[in-house]
Order: C-alpha cells, then sequence, then structure tokens
C-alpha cells in the first residue's frame, strides 16, 4: 500500500501546484456542515493564483467565508447544482466575473464524464480513508453516509485529493478507490454531521400541506400506481414527505410492497424499509443521521453515483420511477417551474435533481401551496425554467388540481373521478386572492446559464440589481 499523505494542508497546495485558470471540484454530502471547501480555498489563494473556476456539485450558507474571494475577482466562475446563502447572493448582484452554470444532479456528472466540465483538482471529503486514499462516508466521527456526487470527480480529474478526519487501516467498502487518489490529507475534522439536515426533513404539520398530499395520493391510486412493486421519489420537503406518508398508509391498507425508492433519503424512507414496505433505497446521498446509519447498517440500504442516479446516459435510476413528488418555487402556463430562484430572480436553489427526476419518472407531480407569502406561485412565465413544462405531468395545489394538456392519458384516466381545472383556471382563482402581479422586469446582464441535463442551455439568469 502506497503512503500518499501530505504533512498538512499547506504542504498539499505546494505539491498540487495549481495555476491560473484551474477547475476546483468538491462533493456536498456533509451540507451545511462542510468543513473543506472554505478551508481549501483560503490556502489556495494564499499562493495569489487568479481566475480559479469552483465546480462543487452544491453550495451552501457555510460556504459564505469565499464571497470575498468572488468580490476580488480571484473566484471567477461557478459550476454547480445548487447554491444557496450569502454565496448565491453575490452571484445573484453580478459580482461573479464570468458567470455560473447551473447543471442538475446528473447533467453534472454527464458533463464530466464527457469531457465537458474539465476538473484540475479534486477535493474529496471522507469519514473514512486510508493512506491511499480508498476510504467511504460510512464510519467516523463525520460519517455523513454515500458518496455518490464525488465518483464521477473521483474518475475524471487530472488530479484527486482525498481529506479525512478518520485514518484507519481497515477500509472494507472502498467508495472512493486509492488507485485514483492522488494525496492524501488528514485534518482534525471535515465538518459537523449535525449539519447534513438542513431545511425541512419532517412530514408538514400545516392543514394546508396535508390537504394537498391527501389529494396527490388520492390521484396517484386513482391512477393505479400505487401497485406491487412499483418504484418512487419525493422531495425532503414537508409536503413531499406528507405525500409519501399518504401513499404508505395506502400500501399498508391494501398490503403493497414497493421496489424501490430514490434520490436523497432521509429517516422516513428508513422507517418504510425496516418495516418492510419497500425492497430497496437507492441513495445518493443522506438527508439525515438516521439515512447515514441504516446506510451503514442495511445492504438493503444502496448507494449509487450520481450517474448511476440521473446521467441521461447511463441508464439511470431515475428513468425506473413510476412516479416523482416534486415542488415549484414558481410554475407557469406552459408547466415550467422554476426552483432556482425567488420570485425576484435571487438565486435561492438550482434543479439537483429536480429536472433529471421530472424527465425520467413515468409521472411527474408537482406539489405547491398557491400562495407563498402573498405572491402567487402559478405566473404567466416564471423567472427562470429549471425544470421544463415538457416534463411535468400533474400539478395539485390546495385549491384545485391540473394535468399538463399533453398527458391525455391522464386526464381520461381522471375524468369523472376527481375534479381537474386548467391551470389557466388555477391561475385565476390564484389572482381572486393575491391580484395580478406586475410583470417581473429582470436586468439585461446575464449572470448564468440553466444547463438541461443532456447539456443544452434552456434558461439565462439574470443579474438583480442591488437595492
Amino acid at each position: 500500500m502506497t503512503d500518499k499523505r501530505v504533512k498538512d494542508i499547506q504542504e498539499l497546495i505546494t505539491k498540487l501546484n495549481i495555476k491560473d485558470g484551474s477547475t476546483l471540484s468538491f462533493h456536498h454530502h456533509l451540507r451545511n456542515g462542510d468543513g473543506v471547501l472554505n478551508m481549501v480555498m483560503h490556502e489556495v489563494f494564499k499562493t495569489n493564483v487568479k481566475n480559479i473556476k469552483i465546480a462543487p456539485s452544491s453550495l451552501f450558507p457555510v460556504h459564505k467565508d469565499i464571497v470575498p474571494y468572488i468580490e476580488d475577482g480571484r473566484i471567477t466562475s461557478i459550476e454547480t447544482s445548487y447554491i444557496n446563502g450569502e454565496v448565491a447572493k453575490a452571484v445573484s448582484h453580478g459580482k461573479l466575473k464570468k458567470g455560473i452554470r447551473m447543471h442538475t444532479h446528473g447533467g453534472r456528472a454527464r458533463a464530466i464524464i464527457g469531457s465537458e466540465l474539465l476538473i484540475d483538482v479534486a477535493f474529496i471529503a471522507l469519514s473514512c480513508a486510508d493512506i491511499e486514499g480508498s476510504g467511504n462516508g460510512i464510519y467516523g466521527k463525520s460519517a455523513f453516509g454515500p458518496v455518490g456526487y464525488a465518483i464521477a470527480d473521483m474518475k475524471y480529474a487530472k488530479k484527486v485529493v482525498v481529506i479525512t478526519d478518520n485514518l484507519t487501516d481497515d477500509v472494507i467498502v472502498k467508495e472512493i478507490d486509492g488507485k485514483y487518489v492522488d494525496y492524501v490529507l488528514v485534518l482534525d475534522s471535515i465538518g459537523d454531521q449535525k449539519n447534513i439536515v438542513s431545511g425541512t426533513t419532517q412530514v408538514t404539520k400545516d392543514p394546508v400541506g396535508l390537504k394537498i398530499a391527501r389529494d396527490t395520493a388520492n390521484i396517484l391510486d386513482t391512477l393505479g400506481v400505487i401497485k406491487s412493486d412499483f418504484s418512487m421519489q419525493t422531495g425532503a420537503g414537508g409536503i413531499s414527505l406528507a405525500v409519501a406518508d399518504e401513499v404508505y398508509k395506502i400500501m399498508r391498507e391494501k398490503n403493497i410492497k414497493a421496489h424501490l425508492i430514490s434520490g436523497g433519503i432521509t429517516s422516513y424512507f428508513v422507517n418504510m424499509l425496516e418495516q418492510g414496505f419497500v425492497d430497496y433505497l437507492y441513495d445518493v446521498q443522506a438527508f439525515d443521521l438516521e439515512a447515514v446509519r441504516s446506510y451503514k447498517e442495511n445492504p438493503n440500504h444502496k448507494a449509487m453515483s450520481a450517474s448511476k442516479y440521473a446521467n441521461p446516459f447511463d441508464d439511470p435510476i431515475v428513468n425506473k420511477l413510476d412516479f416523482v413528488i416534486l415542488g415549484a418555487t414558481e410554475i407557469d402556463l406552459n408547466f415550467n417551474v422554476n426552483v432556482t430562484t425567488d420570485s425576484h430572480g435571487m438565486l435561492i436553489g438550482g434543479s439537483g435533481g429536480h429536472a433529471d427526476a421530472a424527465h425520467g419518472a413515468k409521472i411527474t407531480v408537482i406539489t405547491t401551496q398557491m400562495m407563498k407569502s402573498r405572491m402567487p406561485i402559478i405566473k404567466e412565465n416564471v423567472n427562470v425554467i429549471t425544470t421544463p413544462g415538457k416534463d411535468i405531468d400533474i400539478l395539485v395545489t390546495e385549491r384545485g388540481i391540473a394535468v399538463n394538456p399533453h398527458r391525455n392519458d391522464i386526464i381520461e384516466k381522471l375524468k369523472g373521478k376527481i375534479k381537474l381545472y386548467t391551470i389557466e383556471e388555477l391561475m385565476a382563482i390564484c389572482y381572486q386572492y393575491t391580484g395580478k402581479p406586475k410583470p417581473q422586469k429582470h436586468s439585461r446582464t446575464i449572470i448564468g446559464e440553466m444547463i438541461y441535463r443532456d447539456g443544452s442551455v434552456i434558461d439565462k439568469i439574470y443579474k438583480v440589481e442591488e437595492i
């Protein structure tokens, strides 16, 4: 076994000899508990390099430390699948010199594998690793679960660095294989696993959300897709999990067992696995510590790479889904969905697996309240298209349900059983409460692109003027 350790971060950066214009990648499995990206970037910029592109799989509020490097022009571009917090604000205000490219999770893997996104150095945090760089996210004080988003980086980056806070001689599970690794850095901590849980991962208790969930489960039951060996995915938000809870009730009543649940996994789906109501969980990232535990203990809780999850050219798991439940920040009359910006155009998220699962699943359902903070969710045109309307089938709100006209098969199955509206009718109902919003004016300055899962540009992202 080759010892690839360096003594400290300073020696590592010296050995890497990072040049102006380099692209550096990171993964986000520790989510808002990540301690690696900030630390690495602080050390990189002690060498006075410039014009750096970062390609993290996602960015969270914890990464606010890199905002000064964006403002002073040392970080000039970003490629990612999700962005939130102070970095998102800086980018929204046009402070990133060369702009941002927003991929889907599957699209990011596709871009790396297809040499569209070339990575000079991949920094991969592991909660357990040996001196050769083999390791995983299963064991150790910082355990975070599967390392799905880093697999493409490991295989295709020019140089690969494993960073761990738990060096061991006994790595049984090699999610990251040392044969791809150039250097190993041992730290006191790679981050805080408790902050993997960022955002709601609990079933909503809001009566409006619960009504939406019941209506959604009733639609799925009426369509006959809650049946033996079905496969599904939901988001980790409160309404999505409430839908899963309603589906689970139907499964128990009818003694139905699902074949697989995919995506980011929460304790809710772990419970379904342990109760024997699903055969397999296919997990690309753990959303809470119960999911981390389950992945460690249960052989039917399986890891998958981002490519196997959602790369359109890798026979992905999303293509095996009978239905997927997703949310929306905005949806328009063409069923285009935005989960990338708020209603003012400020970056607040990104596709992640949204567009991937929406395209792959046989039925894609958007669940959302009609109004949020007195703003209508249904609009004539969304600010930014995250997921194109061709991939959306059903919209469920507390005040009505609309089916995309291109799914006449669904309309026919629901006719006479469930009251349906056109999306135009739902928008009119919404405007009775909110009034018709003024047309959104965005600046003419383009700061980024929305990249569909196949690599095509489906929309532009515009600068938000500072007040």
